[in-house]
């Protein structure tokens, strides 16, 4: 049986009909394929539509987990992503091809490659107020992005999740926002009130004018289209820059930075562990768990801070005030100029 033709059907048929896979998913898993066949090919020194099925053998897939780390100098977190993605095409052989049983089973068999977990790159209470701090609202995105920032702090949302957010998620009376998540499930937050007059005030007065396609997403570009992971990422790195230096810049992730804030924030709340983890839009809560590896005096400065900053308020916050203050002085000069 041809390789090819069983992956084929793993793209067009298991992945986005029988499991129901996201298309960032499915790229993903293709981008390990792009890389497998050509290696295999290689391997068993025949041209890609000559692979057969039966060429699918633990050492092969070893060999080229091995050439990722010491050909693409891949880390080893990288490589048991590469692995999960060939475990979930031999799931797809097993089930539709129940004669494979023997070959599946040790695929299955391979174990992840153990490596070491990073220090989670979180910001502390003033990093936060001096990001916050440092957008200028008087810029013609300024205040989508002081906006976006406070959203992604308040929310711990992925860059793809913000993203995609339609303006019929965010219900303004309850204060409650809808994200779509990782396997296309949908979890409801609670916001803080200051973010949630954020959004209201940036969607009734500063949104730019969108394009007909993007005209139901919340957070819009220069260009009228709807802001993407990229560009969320961008802006992210813009403040972090300005921030911090450089030895703290070594641990954040842009985006990450701001999720991994948000679940350290509620632990130092004493917030439970299922709230954080359903927050954050996790699948397992083993996940969650790295959050709790704080020191406890640690914790209970972080809880003074973020509590204090939690109750602020929109109309108390200093940044709004010198925005309306510009606006003001701006129709002043508007009337000068028409005397």
């Amino acid at each position: 049986m041809r390789l090819t033709s069983s992956i084929i059907k793993f793209f067009d048929q298991y992945l986005p009909h029988i499991k129901g896979c996201s298309p960032n998913t499915i790229k993903s898993y293709r981008d390990t394929m792009t890389l497998f066949l050509p290696f295999a090919a290689e391997h068993q020194s025949v041209k890609i539509d000559s692979l057969k099925l039966e060429h699918l053998s633990p050492d092969l897939i070893l060999d080229f987990l091995n050439q990722l780390e010491t050909g693409r100098s891949n880390t080893a977190k990288t490589r048991n992503h590469r692995l999960a993605v060939l475990k979930s095409f031999a799931k797809m052989v097993r089930f539709m091809y129940p004669d494979k049983q023997k070959l599946t089973k040790a695929i299955f068999a391979i174990p992840q490659k153990r490596s070491q977990r990073k220090l989670i790159g979180f910001l502390y209470p003033q990093e936060i107020l001096k990001i916050f701090n440092a957008v200028k609202l008087t810029t013609k995105d300024g205040f989508r992005n002081y906006t976006l920032l406070h959203l992604l702090y308040d929310t711990g949302a992925r860059a793809t999740e913000i993203a995609t957010l339609r303006l019929d998620y965010f219900d303004y009376q309850n204060k409650t926002l809808a994200i779509l998540g990782k396997g296309n499930r949908y979890r409801q937050i609670e916001l803080l009130t200051k973010t949630a007059e954020l959004i209201h005030q940036y969607v009734a007065k500063y949104r730019r004018h969108p394009n007909i396609l993007c005209k139901e997403n919340l957070f819009i570009n220069q260009r009228g289209s709807a802001l993407t992971r990229h560009g969320i990422n961008r802006i992210c790195k813009r403040y972090l820059d300005r921030t911090l230096d450089s030895k703290r810049l070594t641990l954040m992730h842009p985006v990450h930075s701001f999720r991994h804030s948000c679940a350290v924030r509620m632990v130092s709340e004493g917030k439970p562990i299922s709230e954080v983890k359903n927050r954050l839009g996790h699948s397992n809560v083993q996940s969650t768990m790295v959050y709790l590896q704080l020191d406890l005096n640690q914790k209970r400065q972080l809880q003074d801070d973020f509590i204090k900053f939690t109750r602020q308020h929109l109309a108390s916050d200093p940044k709004i005030d010198e925005l309306i203050q510009w606006e003001n002085k701006q129709d002043v000069l508007e009337w000068l100029d028409s005397l």
